[in-house]
């Protein structure tokens, strides 16, 4: 099982709820929001969006009332969908909806069953914010209660405590359950970071239980939420990695002595793959009026390609994260609802299988879909997961040239005449984090087995993919933060040589920065802390 950014729980407290206020519409969050609200931004929810959640709901009686068979309202769910739950009977009196209620909360009950620890409370922030913001799309059909109580639990810091594995990717409803749990008071919760019974933090919030009624129990359980949240907080991770390995490199180069010419606008234009001469163009802007601009004959004409190719490494994680945040967007800002509720559209043709989708007083149509597909992203992380990968290991290789005398004409492994060995055995760590991130970027989207008697037969294992990323994540930041402490040892060496040295802005900045944070190597230390140090100060650094 691996940890997926593992803030503590006394962590996310620390943080203290942010006075900032989110409207989610369902239609325009970013990851960058899910992130904020992971991190304790309250949310309101937009009207507009509001009165279309409530249209659909609408629909999703009224074609009960038709007599529609509906999954996971009148009949049942997976390969149960061929029993009859609920009758509507052409209205909804007190018999049928105690029949449903019931229906309802035996389906939360029948699907909650996940395993391992409870996932941090900071991802399910972000796991409520998703679903919440998916459901004001309008295609759901919940009651009022629900989005309203989605909403509570975020600003009241009523937070589910829901297990961090079980789901094989195809919605994650062993997980999801948990959500719909809490609202009926059952479970347990985080209630301002203190784990109790639900029922006993309603009360204290001063909420009503959900009654579930309808789809309400289905459209809690069954989504991608939270394959979608670990998704959009490794994006957003990944794009300050993506940030930071440029200037980590640039400052790696200077360190290197090593040669400008591939990254110059003549070498671009001569193989224009448009994010190759986008960063091309940004590592010239970071490296501007560096010394690496001047004349020095000790300098190869060839550097190693782990320098030499970086801007391909940087143009293919920049390419990735690109095509991601496209995808998350959509993802965030739709419905994977099945069914899902289409409001005040018509019927294009008079074929019967299309027709009978529609109320009778033509107010929309209930569909049953496949939207709970989340494969298109899925295989973009998988792809994201190599390319990471890749710069994780050519961060490395550089990392070895730097203690390398023989192309840095500074002294062996970067020592001093006080060292014994200085950084000789340092080598060892990143290129078992290069080695660990090489067997992370295996694809787990194949691995699965048929289920639910066989009629879910196909699977992403979504929040694995996520999850096995995010560690990539975690690790290539150490990777990152093991060259730039080499980076600037040698950077140190230089300009003992020569104290004019002259840096870029840019790097200028982040080494001065950094060694606010990591000192010289004098004398042989422990470097255990300086490495965590590193990471986090790249994490953090803007």
């Amino acid at each position: 099982m691996f940890n997926i950014r593992n803030l503590s729980i006394v962590a996310v407290l620390a943080l203290g709820l942010s006075a900032q206020t989110i409207t989610l519409n369902g239609e325009s969050i970013t990851s960058k929001e899910i992130l904020e609200i992971s991190n304790g931004a309250k949310v309101e929810i937009d009207q507009k969006a509001f009165k279309k959640a409530m249209k659909s709901h609408e629909v999703l009686l009224q074609a009960a009332k038709d007599g529609q068979k509906i999954y996971g309202l009148t009949v049942g769910v997976g390969l149960n969908k061929d029993k009859k739950f609920v009758d509507a009977k052409g209205n909804l009196d007190a018999e049928v909806i105690k029949a449903s209620t019931d229906f309802n909360i035996g389906l939360i009950h029948a699907h909650c069953g996940g395993v391992y620890e409870d996932m941090p409370i900071k991802t399910a922030r972000a796991v409520l914010a998703a679903r919440l913001n998916n459901m004001l799309f309008g295609s759901t059909g919940v009651q009022s209660d629900v989005l309203n109580l989605y909403k509570e639990f975020l600003n009241h810091d009523i937070i589910p405590a829901m297990p961090s594995s079980g789901s094989m990717g195809e919605a994650d409803i062993t997980i999801l359950g948990h959500v719909g749990l809490a609202m009926m008071g059952e479970g347990y919760v985080y209630y301002k970071g203190e784990k109790m019974q639900a029922g006993e933090a309603l009360k204290r919030a001063g909420l009503k239980k959900l009654t579930p009624f309808g789809k309400d129990s289905l459209s809690i359980l069954s989504s991608n939420a939270y394959s979608a949240a670990l998704a959009s907080l490794a994006l957003e991770d990944l794009k300050q990695a993506l940030k930071m390995s440029k200037m980590v490199f640039a400052l790696s180069l200077e360190a290197f002595n090593g040669n400008i010419a591939p990254f110059s606008k003549e070498a671009s234009e001569l193989r224009p793959f448009p994010d190759f001469v986008e960063t091309t163009k940004e590592m010239r802007e970071i490296l501007k009026d560096s010394y690496l601009w001047d004349q020095d004959d000790s300098r190869a004409l060839q550097d190693p390609l782990s320098y030499r190719d970086a801007s391909y490494f940087f143009a293919a994680l920049k390419n990735t994260v690109n095509e991601l945040e496209g995808l998350m967007k959509i993802q965030l800002n739709s419905s994977d609802d099945n069914p899902g509720i289409s409001v005040g559209t018509k019927p294009e043709t008079d074929k019967f299988q299309e027709n009978k989708l529609f109320t009778k007083n033509g107010m929309g149509a209930v569909v049953p879909t496949s939207n709970f597909e989340p494969l298109m992203w899925v295989l973009e992380f998988e792809k994201a997961s190599i390319v990471l990968a890749h710069n994780s290991k050519a961060s490395a290789l550089r990392t070895i040239k730097l203690s390398n005398d023989g192309f840095t004409h500074l002294s062996r492994f970067l020592g001093t005449d006080k060292t014994v060995h200085a950084f000789g055995a340092m080598q060892k760590p990143f290129v078992a984090l290069a080695g660990e991130n090489e067997f992370l970027a295996n694809p787990a989207s194949l691995h699965y087995t048929p289920v639910a008697g066989e009629i879910e037969d196909v699977a992403t294992n979504a929040p694995f993919v996520m999850q096995k990323f995010q560690k990539q994540i975690d690790n290539f930041y150490y990777i990152m933060g093991m060259e730039l402490i080499h980076a600037a040892q040698a950077i140190d060496l230089r300009m003992q040589k020569n104290p004019n040295l002259k840096l870029s802005k840019t790097t200028k900045k982040l080494y001065d920065e950094y060694r606010k944070i990591v000192k010289f190597l004098e004398v042989d230390r422990v470097l255990t802390d300086d490495f965590r140090s590193s990471a986090k100060f790249l994490r953090e650094y803007k």
